[in-house]
């Protein structure tokens, strides 16, 4: 386990100091991501909070670093790290009902203290699907690096909330994902990369491939899985394009409408 905490900490700190360094813009660590670590206890199989440790790490070189959370679970653990800072602005859309883990981020969970509005909640409900997904992060997002003037980003790409998922939560798709992922790096900024949840693990892999691709400007959207040990894993299709469930999206246009208003009219808190 000590291996183990020291290996995932271990490489998202030295990736922040990568960026901090400046020997990259964009540095991608797909082992990281275990959001719901709290400093006294693990969590939600999270160990370590290697988010939280980069963030840090990030702090001796930038005075704003902004962390994204694309996970399907609220990324609690980062948000509570910084509840109360007005140096890290928490940003996370995630499923949100009674009875779903950890249970937070409600859309008037914006922080406390000199961190009143730098929590941003976008909670979804069940069937959320790419365009659900670009709708609110078009709609808020841009806003947010507005308001807030990052001068790093920290991204957890949680693979939980794509198709095929045991969840059966979200319908995400592994290029709807990335398309989001993609506008965060077009911000510019020294940016880190993390992985996340995700229980279908070929599923995942095709996630995180297709990401890395996309910002290699490499299309693998017409591929075929190369062979290899896992290879029967990949069936029946053995194909890279993940396609989306026709599980019911609950999340009509009224609901996102409260949702995204809530959330811009909360950013006006942001003072720098």
């Amino acid at each position: 386990m000590f291996r183990t905490v020291c290996a995932i900490g271990g490489a998202s700190i030295t990736a922040a100091e990568e960026l901090g360094q400046g020997y990259y813009q964009v540095v991608i660590n797909w082992f990281g991501g275990w959001h719901h670590g709290q400093p006294e206890k693990a969590e939600g199989f999270c160990y370590v909070n290697d988010c939280v440790l980069a963030i840090r790490q990030l702090r001796n070189y930038f005075s704003r670093v902004l962390y994204i959370d694309l996970d399907l679970h609220h990324g609690n653990g980062v948000e509570s790290a910084f509840y109360q800072s007005s140096a890290v602005l928490t940003y996370s859309v995630h499923k949100y009902e009674t009875g779903f883990y950890p249970g937070g981020g409600g859309v008037d969970s914006i922080g406390e203290g000199k961190g009143r509005g730098y929590s941003v909640n976008i909670p979804l409900r069940n069937g959320a699907d790419d365009t659900t997904l670009t709708r609110v992060t078009d709609e808020t997002l841009d806003t947010v690096v507005e308001r807030f003037k990052p001068e790093a980003v920290v991204c957890q790409c949680g693979a939980d909330g794509v198709s095929g998922d045991p969840h059966q939560a979200f319908s995400y798709t592994a290029s709807g994902l990335s398309r989001v992922v993609s506008k965060v790096v077009s911000y510019n900024r020294p940016t880190l990369l993390l992985g996340g949840g995700g229980y279908n693990h070929p599923n995942v892999a095709r996630t995180w491939t297709t990401i890395t691709a996309d910002l290699l400007h490499t299309d693998l959207s017409n591929e075929e899985i190369p062979d290899h040990k896992y290879f029967t894993d990949y069936g029946p299709g053995f194909e890279m394009k993940i396609t989306a469930s026709n599980i019911k999206n609950e999340n009509d246009s009224s609901y996102l409408d409260s949702v995204i208003n809530s959330v811009n009219n909360n950013l006006d808190l942001i003072k720098l």
